[in-house]
């Protein structure tokens, strides 16, 4: 059974905080937000950031030979601990996601 801490509310204040000793709580504000679809995906990182590349596949038909299109519309830079602390809330929400959806395939599975 999970405890209190892992909560996604927990989660939450624990990735804005940066601290899981802390006893505040998170305002978010929404009203600048911006939605954006993506189906595409690619990391790189170096010693001071990592960078996430978000995009679409344009190609409707991948069978064929050629390039596959990738129009990347979103770059999100983060510092390592902050892309540490939304890997650890990641697996959280998708091992949930999973236990109330079934196991998602993914290409290298």
């Amino acid at each position: 059974m999970p405890d209190a801490s892992d909560t996604p509310d927990a989660r939450e204040k624990s990735a804005a905080s940066g601290s899981d000793n802390r006893n505040s709580t998170v305002e978010w504000n929404d009203e600048a937000m911006q939605t954006t679809f993506a189906n595409v995906v690619n990391i790189q990182g170096t010693r001071e950031q990592v960078e996430f590349f978000y995009g679409t596949n344009r190609t409707w038909d991948a069978g064929k030979d050629g390039p596959v299109r990738v129009d990347l519309t979103n770059r999100v830079i983060m510092t390592p601990y902050a892309a540490k602390r939304m890997q650890r809330i990641l697996t959280g929400v998708l091992r949930e996601y999973e236990s109330r959806h079934g196991v998602l395939k993914v290409d290298d599975q």
